[in-house]
This record gives C-alpha cells, sequence and structure tokens, in this order.
C-alpha cells in the first residue's frame, strides 16, 4: 500500500472516530413537545419515569424565559418546592444540562406556584450493576452539593455542553491525528 492510500486509510479513521465520539449521550427535551411549562398540565414524573437516563445524557430545558427558569435543587428542597438557595439556575430559555453522575437531579421551576403547579422533574440516573438491579440507595436521593469557585462568569448551559463533547472527542480526534501524521510521514 503506498503512502498516499495509507494516508487516506488512517484520515478516514479519523473522521470515522471523531463522529462515533461525538454522539456520546442521549438527549432528551424535558416535556417532549409541550416543553418546561405549566399550560397543559404536563406531568414531568410519568415523563421522565419513561425515561433510561444515563451518565453523558443532555437533558434540555426549552421555555419562555420571561416565565419561567430551572432550578437544580436537593431532594428537600425539590419535596418542598423551596428555591430560596438553588444549587444552579438556569434562566435562557433552552438549557442543555450534561447528566454527569449517577442518582437523582431534581430540577424545578422556580417562579412562585409553578413547582407547586407540577413544573418539577426528578431525573434519575440509576447505577447499572451486572450483579444486583437493587433501587438506588437513599443517600442516592439528595444532589450533591458541588463548591463552584467563582473565576468569573460561567459558560452558558448550551456552552458547556458544547465544550463538554468537544473536549472529550478532542482527545480523540488528537489521538488519531497523530496517527495520521505518523502513517503519512
Amino acid at each position: 500500500m503506498g503512502m498516499a492510500e495509507r494516508c487516506l486509510v488512517v484520515l478516514l479513521m479519523v473522521v470515522a472516530m471523531a463522529a462515533v465520539e461525538v454522539s456520546y449521550g442521549a438527549v432528551y427535551k424535558v416535556g417532549d413537545s409541550a416543553g418546561w411549562t405549566t399550560i397543559g398540565n404536563i406531568n414531568y414524573k410519568n415523563w421522565s419515569a419513561t425515561k433510561n437516563f444515563q451518565v453523558g445524557d443532555v437533558i434540555i430545558f426549552e421555555y419562555n424565559s420571561q416565565f419561567h427558569n430551572v432550578m437544580r435543587v436537593t431532594h428537600e428542597m425539590y419535596k418542598a418546592c423551596n428555591a430560596s438557595a438553588p444549587l444552579e439556575t438556569f434562566n435562557t430559555g433552552n438549557d442543555s444540562i450534561v447528566i454527569q453522575n449517577h442518582g437523582h437531579h431534581f430540577f424545578f421551576c422556580g417562579v412562585p406556584g409553578h413547582c407547586k403547579a407540577g413544573q418539577k422533574v426528578d431525573i434519575n440516573v440509576p447505577r447499572v450493576s451486572a450483579t444486583s438491579s437493587e433501587a438506588p440507595s437513599p443517600s442516592a436521593l439528595a444532589s450533591p452539593a458541588v463548591p463552584v469557585p467563582n473565576n468569573g462568569p460561567a459558560p452558558s448551559p448550551n456552552q458547556a455542553a458544547s465544550l463538554f463533547f468537544a473536549f472529550k472527542g478532542g482527545f480523540a480526534f488528537l489521538g488519531l491525528s497523530i496517527a495520521f501524521l505518523l502513517a503519512c510521514t
């Protein structure tokens, strides 16, 4: 095989691997076509119960940012619809959140009355075990409080999701690019 053919084969492998790497997690739009709203009596508990969430999945909240927001909260805050100290607040109207760990992830709308009207969702990412299909332990029911250093403005959730996939895919692409360069020299 000549050098040109070898380079072409390696280049095609680089492109194929980069494409596979970017398609890592499933994407779920909360509420499906209805989105994140109080209109239409959407049952977000039923919506999430029909999904098989996994680490790496992207959860998208689409809503009118003049009337709604999204707050990530602890289990206790979720049960009480307490919006006084959310772990995170999103308010772009098109928020993408990458699920990064197992357990329950609690979200609700922080506009007064919306959570109590049912605008809340529990995204449960169970641990998959080959030896057991037990329910998650009670310790998994609370979202962990993760300290976030204040080093300036954080990227928007959409940017964060894009950066996550670009960074993750970037390492695979870098490795394959090095292989390409070595094969073609």
